[in-house]
């Protein structure tokens, strides 16, 4: 499913009483979506909302300079053998492989050597690699268009959980 694009977010106070049901996972969030798709339902109309948002940040090891050298070799290989590819194309024979050995040769040195240098650069500021991501306390599913109270009906009947009516 494309994510829908619009030019300002919604505003909390203007969706609040739209809210179709509240999740704990984007995955059940997801789910109702899907649910409510399988019905029929104009799934266009609808947002998942994540609120409080907050940074995760998992540490996934011990960062030397070493293990610097190494990934910027893998990413030196990769990058030369694109390279090695592309330069490959205007050879003939033998020569075709020549070039990409050398190309991705060449990239894993250069790699390593940049590699060990911008972690050297840091000089132990940062000792550990890690991997970012955020997340979201609470999904809110909301509806557009005054199509909320269908949505509810129908995540009722599917038996999912939804937020009651606002009085």
């Amino acid at each position: 499913m494309m994510p829908r694009l619009s030019s300002a977010p919604p505003e909390p106070a203007a969706t609040a009483w739209n809210t179709v049901a509240r999740y704990d996972s984007y995955s059940e969030a997801q789910a109702a979506v899907d649910r409510l798709s399988d019905d029929g339902f104009p799934v266009q109309d609808l947002d998942i909302l994540g609120s409080d948002l907050r940074l995760v940040e998992r540490v996934t090891g011990r960062l030397t300079k070493a293990r610097a050298a190494l990934a910027g070799a893998a990413a030196g290989a990769w990058l030369g053998l694109l390279a090695g590819l592309l330069l490959g194309l205007f050879t003939t024979g033998s020569t075709w492989i020549t070039i990409v050995a050398a190309s991705m040769a060449m990239g894993v040195a250069w790699g390593a050597v940049l590699g060990f240098a911008a972690r050297a650069a840091t000089r132990g500021r940062r000792d550990f690699a890690s991997v970012r991501t955020i997340t979201a306390t609470r999904y809110d599913l909301v509806a557009r268009g005054g199509s909320a109270e269908r949505a509810r009906v129908l995540l009722a009947q599917a038996g999912l959980p939804t937020t009651p009516a606002p009085s």
